[in-house]
């Protein structure tokens, strides 16, 4: 293989798994290669993708190491999608009864779940989480994404027990919105008992959700080392939890004026 060819295969085969490592032994044999031209393939390899701002190479050091792609995003390419995010949900043909607005078609974009993922897995590349969590269903989306960019597996809570879940834990908590008893059920099989779980969602209003999400994992005697929302709404200013991060705030909806208030958050990082 040519050099260029070896590294556009290597970019695409260190971006298509996230984090996981790679040793020069492995691409040396892969593409008969020696180690001196494999090191200046990741170099080359590392400069095209951190021109592209979506990430950087990381060279691991010893006798285990080698290199693996860590997922980023820059500040300019943050705000820029915060623009793009706040600008598509202000739409005031959103607007639908109850003061809520119709988000799925966003949250089923790739394009813009892509990026918001990307966020996450930057805030929260260091929270040592084993699993991803979500309620379903518009969070799976983007949840999904940041399990991908984090190496982890996916966690689905479910609203109902489904039978080819096979034995669930079954919990009532009370939704942030109207403080009506709900209810949330997880496989026992779902996730290792003590293990530490991230949990990501497409929106919070009074955090109910993330507060039952939280309570089923200390089922399995888990922890939560991190939450991340796509949108959060301004009201109520007293959530049921304290420390999130999220992208967007979302404010006043008005049906008679047709206007949608939104922000982004300035302070992610």
């Amino acid at each position: 293989m040519k050099r260029m060819e070896r590294v556009a295969a290597l970019i695409n085969i260190l971006t298509e798994h996230p984090t996981q490592v790679y040793t020069l032994q492995y691409f040396c044999d892969l593409f008969g290669a020696a180690k001196s031209s494999i090191s200046e393939d990741i170099q080359a390899a590392n400069n095209s993708i951190k021109i592209s701002g979506f990430g950087f190479l990381e060279t691991i050091a010893g006798a285990k190491g080698g290199v693996r792609f860590i997922p980023d995003i820059s500040e300019e390419n943050i705000k820029i999608l915060q623009k793009e995010f706040c600008e598509r949900l202000s739409e005031p043909s959103r607007m639908v009864g109850g003061n809520f607005l119709y988000t799925s078609d966003i949250f089923y974009d790739p394009s813009i779940v892509r990026r918001i993922a990307l966020i996450f897995a930057k805030k929260f590349r260091k929270c040592e989480a084993n699993y991803v969590a979500t309620i379903e269903t518009k969070g799976i989306p983007l949840a999904f994404m940041v399990s991908h960019y984090l190496n982890l597996p996916l966690v689905v809570v479910r609203r109902d027990a489904k039978i080819s879940e096979g034995s669930t834990i079954s919990i009532n908590y009370f939704s942030g919105s109207n403080d009506r008893l709900q209810k949330m059920s997880m496989s026992k099989r779902a996730i290792e008992p003590n293990s530490k779980v991230l949990i990501i969602d497409d929106f919070m209003r009074g955090g109910g959700s993330i507060v039952g999400m939280s309570e089923m994992i200390k089922e399995f005697n888990g922890k939560v080392v991190g939450i991340g929302v796509a949108i959060a709404s301004i009201e109520p200013e007293k959530k049921k939890v304290d420390d999130y991060t999220s992208v967007v705030f979302l404010g006043d909806i008005s049906l008679e004026n047709k206007n949608i208030v939104l922000k982004s958050n300035e302070n992610i990082f």
